[in-house]
């Protein structure tokens, strides 16, 4: 549905008789949706604010950016009204879910949700309305997350500038002439707008860190199989992963604390151990070693962005115990996104094949030519990979390296080679660990540089222990794009 409501609608309509000093009273500038997720949440536990004036904050930032941006497919305004206000009554009876209770949050138009179109930013998908929501869906509404919509993508997450979606492309907050990254680019674009609080995202190649970086937030790819991707339409089975897009890391943690959990009705979900990510932020991090991975992932990069990782690399020995270079195991071609993307889509082309963007039937049919024995072997040399990348860990905690060698370029204009983009990303899918992007710098034009940390499988915690404090030294993540 099309937002339309005034602030002086949503007002009226989400909260009758409240004053604009008590509406903007828990948030720095007089706009709550100004507040990190972190901040929101804890605004709303002591009700100090209202999941109702957190959502009408967030649903006028969209009225007035998306048709900027075009960062959402479908905006769920009544239904997001309607669940917070709900949340409220939960919150005044003394009940709250969990630490994200009444906070909004947006989901790639990939994820199922019962009622709610779902496209895939697809014509093929366009009028798709799913009648169960995807497994990660129902965790954040048991949490207590309001969701106010759908975000744009790449079709079929086939891409990773966000400009092949049926709905037309994702502009970058920050560079509106620019792509977003993708195929996650509605979500990252929207978090970053500050048109919601954090948003969910899909990652077979790099499509949450790509975003998350060329838009200035935090994106965390987790490992495999920690979150259910039961209900979340397939790229790669062997390689998709779900994971969240907030501002900062402890927005992140805080989200991807809700997500997670073994899924028995998931062929890929993992019975991962406990972790508390929230408190793993503030863990000092003095006796980390860090790994620095050259190669390939420092061979031809910008210059502004090899200066910004950097100076990065040097903010991270000052916090750690020591930096050592690394190498990471070696990776050679895959055929397994080309091979398992065809396989889901070869029933749909049979009939429906003029309905796909020309780019994502291009790269779908390029499945075509990978052979059986091609596919077999690449399942061999992933497991292979996801074996030996442990050893790395050995030596180090975690592993820095630059998401992006180049910065966002201009939309419309395909870049050659434009797979460099995902270079430094897709082999932490085959790895099946975990990765995070977070801002460390912007070039001197104001576009966005994103570091890369990547753990053990299963090792979230020290990835947010790191990035809390990068954070703390930097000032990086608490850049706003204009707007």
């Amino acid at each position: 549905m099309a937002v339309t409501l005034s602030r002086r609608g949503f007002l009226q309509s989400a909260a009758p008789g409240l004053a604009a000093a008590d509406f903007a009273s828990a948030a720095p500038g007089g706009d709550p949706a100004s507040l990190t997720l972190e901040a929101a949440a804890a605004a709303v536990r002591a009700r100090r604010i209202s999941a109702v004036e957190l959502t009408a904050a967030c649903l006028q930032r969209i009225e007035k950016l998306n048709p900027i941006l075009n960062a959402f497919i479908t905006v769920t305004g009544e239904q997001a009204l309607e669940q917070a206000r709900e949340l409220d009554d939960e919150a005044r009876r003394g009940r709250r879910r969990s630490p994200i209770h009444g906070v909004p949050i947006a989901l790639k138009d990939l994820i199922d949700t019962a009622g709610i179109r779902t496209t895939a930013a697809s014509a093929l998908f366009a009028d798709r309305v799913p009648s169960e929501d995807a497994e990660v869906v129902r965790r954040l509404k048991a949490a207590g997350a309001v969701l106010v919509g759908k975000t744009n993508m790449d079709e079929f997450a086939y891409n990773f500038t966000s400009e092949t979606s049926r709905f037309g492309p994702v502009k970058n907050p920050w560079k509106p002439e620019r792509i977003p990254g993708g195929s996650s680019g509605g979500s990252a674009a929207a978090v970053s707008a500050r048109m919601c609080f954090g948003a969910l995202g899909s990652d077979t190649g790099g499509s949450i860190r790509l975003p998350a970086a060329l838009c200035g937030i935090a994106g965390l790819k987790p490992s495999y199989g920690l979150v259910s991707a039961r209900g979340v339409l397939p790229l790669a089975w062997s390689m998709d992963h779900v994971g969240p897009m907030c501002r900062t890391a402890a927005d992140t943690a805080l989200l991807l604390g809700t997500m997670v959990g073994y899924d028995p009705a998931d062929p890929g979900s993992a019975q991962a151990p406990a972790a508390d990510y929230a408190a793993a932020v503030k863990q000092p991090v003095r006796g980390f070693r860090i790994g620095i991975a050259r190669k390939p992932f420092f061979e031809s990069l910008d210059a502004e962005i090899e200066s910004a990782v950097n100076a990065a690399i040097e903010t991270a020995r000052g916090l750690t115990r020591e930096a050592r270079d690394v190498t990471l195991p070696e990776l050679p071609p895959s055929p397994v996104i080309r091979a398992e993307a065809l396989a889901y889509h070869e029933p749909m082309l049979k009939e429906s094949a003029s309905r796909y963007h020309p780019h994502t039937l291009h790269e779908i049919r390029e499945g075509e030519k990978v052979t059986l024995g091609d596919y077999v072997r690449g399942l061999r040399e992933l497991r292979r990979a996801r074996r030996e990348i442990g050893r790395v860990f050995e030596q180090v905690d975690i592993v820095l390296t630059p998401v992006s060698p180049r910065s966002p370029f201009a939309l419309g204009k395909v870049e050659t080679p434009d797979l460099i983009y995902l270079r430094n990303t897709i082999p932490f899918n085959v790895y099946g660990i975990p990765a995070m992007s977070i801002p460390c710098g912007f070039t001197r034009d104001g576009a966005p540089i994103g570091l890369q940390l990547a753990g053990p499988l299963f090792g979230e915690e020290k990835l947010f222990a790191f990035a809390g404090a990068f954070e703390r030294a930097t000032e990086w993540s608490n850049r706003v794009p204009p707007g």
